[in-house]
This record gives C-alpha cells, sequence and structure tokens, in this order.
C-alpha cells in the first residue's frame, strides 16, 4: 500500500517512497499505450518535469527539465514535490525500533508488523493481508523495553444470520507517544453476503500518524442475481514536523460476467505544493471500455499545470482525447488540445491545437491498439480470494427469508456495514 513518507524514520530508498505530482506525459505516449498512461505516472527514480509558459524564456513547450539544474527559482514555480522532509535523525537505523520495539521471540505478546501504508502499489490481495482471526484472546503484557501490548478477540451475532468474527490487537511504548491499533474482521449472512476486512493506524513520537483500511466483499447482486466480488482500499499518512501529508482511495469492482470496474483518488501536500490525481477504467464485459485520467498540481505561488486525456472503444472503434495545460502565477495559461478518431478501418483521424497557434488536422493509416479485456479481472479475483470464498455463513432457519428492500433507489447498495 502506498509510500512511507521519510521522517517517518524507516529505512526506505528514496526511490521507494517518491512524493511527487503527476508528471505530465509527452503526446505521443499518450496515444502509442494507453496501459503506461496510468501506470507511468509515479514511476522512475528521476522526476522530470516539463515547464511550460514559465515566463523566463528559457524553456519551451516541448522542453524536459531536470530538477537538478535548475535555479531555486525555477524548483519553486514548478518543481513536483518531494518526500518529506529528511534529517540526520529521521534516517538513522535505529528509529524504527525506537518508534517500534518490538516483542522478542519469548514473548507471547503480537508483533509489532504494523508500519506506515507505502504509495501507489494499489489493492493488495488477502494472502498478502495475512488475516488471521483468534479463537477467544483477551491478553496483554509489557515487553522488556517497557512498551505494552494487547490482543482480543470475539464474535457477533444479528439479523439474517449476520455474524462478525474479529480479532482487535496493538501496543505502545512505555512513555505513551508511540501507539498501533489492529481490528482484522470476518463477516457473512445468510444472504450469501461474505467480507474480510482490517483497519490499521498508528502514531509516532514526532506527531507522524497513519491510516489505513482494506476490505474484500462478496454478495450476489439483487438486480441481475450475478456474483460480484468487490475490493476497495484507502491509505492516508501526515507528518507532525511539517505541513505535509497523502491519501487514497481504491476501488475495484467484478462480477461474474466480466463487467470490470477500477478507480483511485489521491491527494498529497508537501509545504508549499499540493497535487491529485484520479482515474477510471470501466470493462462491460462485451468488448467496450473506457479508461480516463485527470492529475494536476500547483504551488502557492500560484503556478498550476495538469494533465487528462480520455477513451473509448468497442471493437476497434473510438476515440481518444486529452489535454495538457499550465498557469503561471501571473495568470498566463498555455494549454495544448488533442484527439484522435479510430475508424476501424486503418484510417485515424488526428486533430488538436494549442494557445500559442499550432494546430493540426490529418488522416493517417495506423493501426489501433486498445485493451478490450482488463489484465485483472473476474477468474483472477476469484482465485486470489480464496479466504474470502471459505468463509462460513450461519446455517439459515427452515422458514425464514431475509429482509429485502426493492424501494425507488436507482442503484443497488452493499448491505449495511457494521464495524465491529
Amino acid at each position: 500500500m502506498a509510500s512511507v513518507p521519510q521522517s517517518f524514520g524507516l529505512r526506505l530508498r528514496r526511490s521507494e517512497v517518491g512524493f511527487r505530482p503527476p508528471v505530465l506525459f509527452r503526446r505521443r505516449i499518450l496515444i502509442r499505450n494507453s496501459d503506461c498512461k496510468i501506470k507511468c505516472c509515479c514511476s522512475g527514480k528521476v522526476t522530470p518535469i516539463r515547464i511550460i509558459g514559465s515566463g523566463s524564456g528559457r524553456y519551451n513547450a516541448d522542453e524536459w527539465v531536470d530538477l537538478k539544474k535548475m535555479t531555486h527559482k525555477d524548483r519553486i514555480q514548478a518543481a513536483p514535490a518531494l518526500p518529506f522532509a529528511s534529517s540526520s535523525k529521521s534516517l538513522t537505523s535505529s528509529r524504527q525500533e525506537k518508534f517500534f520495539p518490538r516483542c522478542t521471540p519469548k514473548n507471547s505478546g503480537p508483533q509489532f508488523r504494523d508500519t506506515p501504508p507505502k504509495r501507489d502499489t494499489g489493492i493488495a490481495n488477502e494472502k498478502d493481508w495475512g488475516i488471521s482471526l483468534n479463537e477467544h484472546v483477551n491478553e496483554s503484557g509489557v515487553n522488556a523495553d517497557g512498551s505494552t501490548w494487547y490482543r482480543e478477540s470475539g464474535e457477533d451475532f444479528g439479523e439474517n444470520g449476520f455474524r462478525c468474527r474479529w480479532t482487535k490487537m496493538g501496543g505502545q511504548s512505555h512513555d505513551g507517544l508511540s501507539e498501533w491499533k489492529e481490528t482484522w474482521w470476518e463477516k457473512s449472512d445468510w444472504t450469501g453476503y461474505k467480507e474480510l476486512g482490517v483497519e490499521k493506524s498508528g502514531r509516532n513520537s514526532e506527531g507522524d500518524s497513519w491510516w489505513e483500511t482494506w476490505r474484500e466483499v462478496l454478495y450476489q447482486d439483487e438486480w441481475s442475481n450475478l456474483a460480484r466480488i468487490e475490493r476497495s482500499a484507502q491509505k492516508q499518512a501526515k507528518s507532525g514536523i511539517e505541513n505535509a501529508g497523502w491519501y487514497e482511495n481504491w476501488w475495484e469492482k467484478y462480477d461474474a460476467k466480466g463487467w470490470t470496474e477500477k478507480g483511485a483518488h489521491k491527494y498529497g501536500r508537501l509545504n508549499e505544493q499540493s497535487w491529485w490525481e484520479k482515474w477510471g477504467e470501466h470493462y462491460d464485459g462485451r468488448g467496450s471500455v473506457l479508461k480516463w485520467t485527470d492529475k494536476w498540481a500547483e504551488t502557492e505561488l500560484g503556478t498550476r499545470w495538469g494533465d487528462k486525456w480520455e477513451e473509448k472503444f468497442f471493437s476497434g472503434i473510438g476515440s481518444r482525447q486529452g489535454e495538457t495545460w499550465h498557469v503561471s502565477p501571473a495568470g498566463e495559461r498555455w494549454s495544448r488540445t488533442w484527439g484522435e478518431e479510430h475508424f476501424g478501418n486503418g484510417k485515424v483521424h488526428k486533430y488538436g491545437k494549442s494557445t500559442t497557434g499550432e494546430s493540426w488536422d490529418i488522416v493517417v493509416d495506423e493501426e489501433t491498439y486498445y485493451e478490450a479485456e482488463p489484465h485483472y479481472g473476474w477468474a483472477d479475483v476469484v482465485g486470489d480470494s480464496s479466504q474470502l470464498l471459505s468463509i462460513q455463513p450461519q446455517e439459515k432457519p427452515p422458514g425464514v427469508y431475509p429482509y429485502l428492500d426493492f424501494g425507488s433507489t436507482p442503484s443497488p447498495s452493499l448491505p449495511k456495514d457494521d464495524d465491529p
């Protein structure tokens, strides 16, 4: 899950914790490989950014600028956000042990598995979470360094055969300044609804804090009667030293006929810089696909820049369109818009223009490439959800039926989530 700010003191390489706004791609990358448009937004060890209309005259609209070669003024106006500010103290190897004292092998208490979530890694599979629910546990203890821990479990019951098995654990340092908590759960009812989930949070003595939750759900859609699996993850972290933090919300939805929806919303801030990113994919299971991305960033001095695109295809026929833009602190705006129409016969109509006066409108012979099916679909998610599928619901008494609401709600919704 999402990358850890360096001020949290974990021993990570800078390339693992990249805290930066979305990189603006060249138009030809957007055209040639739709997959790269999402995956490449935060990859790479070097963070280039294109400076457009900066007013200095030093860079034109097509130049990529290496931040190492930029002046201080350029960096302030358009530099991408970096990880939380690091210091020699935050990079020491003993920092993790200082704030996350671990139980000794001889101690029966839970290990301090919890760490700040990682950025830009999407939704982990259940096997990576390692959910293990203990039966009827209620214990606590003190470690050799004075830190304390607890672990407890239980089982709750409700209407329609609702059953929730849960385990809670946590601990804190001897001075109470560092703390961690975890809650794991497994839910089911008579309708066939099944759910796995976890919530984790923590903080350290410098005020850094984090929180994340993950859910995996199986249910039968009451309108189509198809089995559906939905997965989601929310993650956030905040620095206690400076005005810095980030938030991510990821979701994936699948049904037994190939319908798939995926998306993410992300936000981050580092002192005077902020960035946002949203993207989505929708496959109808019959060959139609919609993909889109919208990302932008800004500084407190007024510099703003962004990039967005969208593509729709079915049976080789479809369109792509997008815009790259930049606004200077003085309010000067530069933008370039582009589009493509794919006719399915090897002909592609390409058009576009920019505020600098450039324009094009041509028809070319070009092979159309797009992904009509998700690279990770229904069969994949079923294969990775063995623990979810193995949840055993309560046996339904004879003559008892679950409550169904056939009201005027336009779209179906999941059963109410009663957190343990």
